[in-house]
């Protein structure tokens, strides 16, 4: 019962679209109705302002961050895992917006910030690194995701491992639109 409270707690933590909320608060309108119609940072950017951008980048990190600690404070390692990983879910797959949400990168290093900020600094490395060659946020992420696990095995974060590996499932998924493009050469680049 306390694993699907903690899920629970953390997928409707992560449920809260606060692209949506911030963009709508700055009288930009609906994100829904705007480029990709992803409620994510990287959509509320093409709004052309990058204060709300930066704004929704942090709290959309802040909620697997959040989830993860409270639950790891009151009943452990386990649970925080848990938590931060639904907070996720619950950012992709919103049950307030019909189940369609962000892909899930804010909230991805918000969570691994809050698990271990190693395994994140080393996963923000690979994600820029990709980004500079690359140009393409999105590659960086698929790329950035689908190493963490290994990072955080080769640091001995095997419960890390674990839990980033079903992330990054859910994050490759969620970004299968930008892999086709990728495949095509249409995916678009940054300063484009």
């Amino acid at each position: 019962m306390q694993i699907l409270i903690t899920f629970l707690a953390g997928y409707l933590l992560g449920s809260i679209p606060f692209g949506l909320i911030v963009v709508h608060l700055n009288g930009k309108g609906d994100i829904r109705e705007i480029g990709s119609g992803n409620i994510g940072a990287t959509n509320v950017l093409r709004t052309g302002n990058k204060s709300i951008a930066l704004i929704t980048l942090f709290l959309d990190g802040s909620k697997a961050a959040m989830a993860l600690f409270i639950f790891e404070y009151f009943y452990g390692v386990n649970f925080g895992l848990i938590a931060g990983a639904s907070a996720l879910i619950g950012h992709c797959y919103p049950i307030w917006l019909k189940f369609r949400g962000g892909k899930g990168v804010a909230t991805f290093f918000g969570f691994l910030i809050a698990s271990s900020w190693v395994v994140a600094s080393l996963t923000g490395l690979v994600w820029l690194v990709v980004a500079l060659i690359s140009r393409m946020s999105s590659l960086a992420a698929i790329a950035a995701a689908t190493l963490t696990p290994l990072i955080a095995f080769s640091l001995n974060h095997s419960k890390l491992a674990i839990v980033s590996s079903i992330l990054a499932v859910i994050i490759v998924f969620r970004h299968s639109e930008n892999i086709k493009r990728i495949a095509k050469g249409a995916e678009s680049k940054f300063g484009k």
